[in-house]
């Protein structure tokens, strides 16, 4: 058999961060075989410069939206963001799916392998067909009335299964499901719905971007009226329950999923214990998803991380779109956070990049981390986080 040896600056397995004494030996086609000291390794190592690093995985985008890039400017705030976002998708279909093809190649050579990503309908999905990255596709359903909730989970649906006719039924690189848009999307009857057919499967639903979002909940005002009033609704359409959203939303899942929170920008830390015990108790795993430069990009503000890990939370990363980003780099999530929060551990973050994430998208089994048998891709990661390049 043909090996390949490489070696960096320091060698990252997945969970710990080594100097640069260490040698990953591989497979012609990438399958890890070992990880063994310099010294032992013989001749013929490829060396590179930066944190030889498995592949990134990246569990939040909105690669349809890519042709928004530049067009929303930075530090809106959310509420003017999504107005934008709703208003603004009336671009011809050949330059939509121009600037999908280029996203999901500068994903791909920036070493992302495995992508979380939403789509309202299935223009990305040709691209997908052909792409080498895996991708768990959350179809994401809106729908703001009870009366509306079938006919819009129909919809989504049919949209779903284009996304699953594009692929064997027994590929494991790609992966279909139905998930909420947000709390203030989503309908009692529509989460019902979006329950049953979820027994057992990975979704995701955006959560706390705003403190509009409670006061949706607690009292049926605030500045989302603005975002109803685009699509003919005068108030709001929602059970006024007293209580912050999460509270009022989650309690819809029981059903075995795994949840990605997305965003979590204003979730108090009452939230996170109360959300982290009503999962224990009904078997619902959570997984916290930060996209801290769409934060930085839309509201100009980061989610309190420290309460997320002081709890013990499974926590990954993501990008979001490029309609509220700069480029679409898991090595730049990880470089802002390390400006921000400077006393979290190069280690940690490379973690929440790589094993975290491969483990919360179920596809650990290959994926994000250097153990012999797997085939997690390779990836050198700037020293400063500066950006990533894919090796294979």
């Amino acid at each position: 058999m043909t090996y390949r040896k490489f070696k960096a600056d320091h060698l990252f397995d997945g969970y710990t961060l080594h100097g640069n004494d260490k040698v990953l030996v591989t497979a012609a086609d990438g399958t890890i075989d070992a990880i063994v000291n310099e010294s032992e390794a013989d001749d013929n190592i490829e060396t590179f410069q930066g944190i030889l690093s498995p592949g990134l995985i990246n569990c939040h985008c909105h690669l349809e939206l890519s042709h928004l890039k530049n067009v929303i400017p930075p530090h809106t705030g959310l509420i003017e963001f999504l107005c934008s976002v709703v208003t603004k998708r009336g671009f011809a279909p050949e330059v939509v799916q121009q600037e999908i093809e280029k996203a999901e190649k500068e994903m791909y050579d920036n070493g992302i392998v495995a992508v979380g990503d939403i789509g309202n309908t299935a223009d990305t999905a040709s691209v997908k067909s052909k792409s080498k990255i895996r991708w768990q596709n959350f179809v994401e359903v809106l729908s703001f009335t009870d009366e509306k909730a079938e006919e819009n989970f129909n919809h989504y649906k049919q949209v779903a299964n284009i996304f699953a006719n594009q692929y064997p039924t027994s590929s494991n690189q790609h992966r279909t499901s139905l998930v909420p848009h947000a709390p203030y999307s989503i309908s009692p009857k529509t989460f019902q719905l979006i329950n049953e057919a979820t027994k057992n499967q990975v979704i995701s639903i955006h959560n706390q971007e705003h403190p509009a979002e409670d006061d949706l909940y607690k009292n049926g005002g605030g500045e989302y009226l603005r975002l109803f009033k685009i699509f003919g609704i005068d108030k709001s359409p929602f059970p006024i329950t007293g209580k912050s959203s999460i509270r009022s939303v989650l309690p819809h899942f029981n059903n075995g999923q795994t949840i990605f929170l997305i965003h979590n920008t204003f979730m108090p830390e009452e939230d996170i214990v109360w959300a982290n015990e009503y999962a224990a108790t009904t078997g619902l795993k959570l997984i916290y998803c930060f996209c801290i430069n769409a934060n930085l990009y839309i509201e100009n503000k980061t989610p309190a991380i420290e309460n997320f890990i002081k709890h013990n939370c499974q926590i990954v990363l993501g990008t979001d779109s490029y309609s509220s980003n700069w480029q679409l780099s898991i090595a730049k999530e990880m470089e802002s956070l390390h400006q921000y929060f400077p006393t979290l551990s190069l280690e940690t973050i490379l973690q929440w990049a790589t094993s975290s994430g491969a483990k919360a998208l179920q596809w650990n089994d290959e994926l994000g981390s250097f153990e012999k048998g797997k085939k997690p891709g390779l990836t050198i990661v700037d020293s400063a986080l500066k950006g990533s390049k894919r090796i294979f």
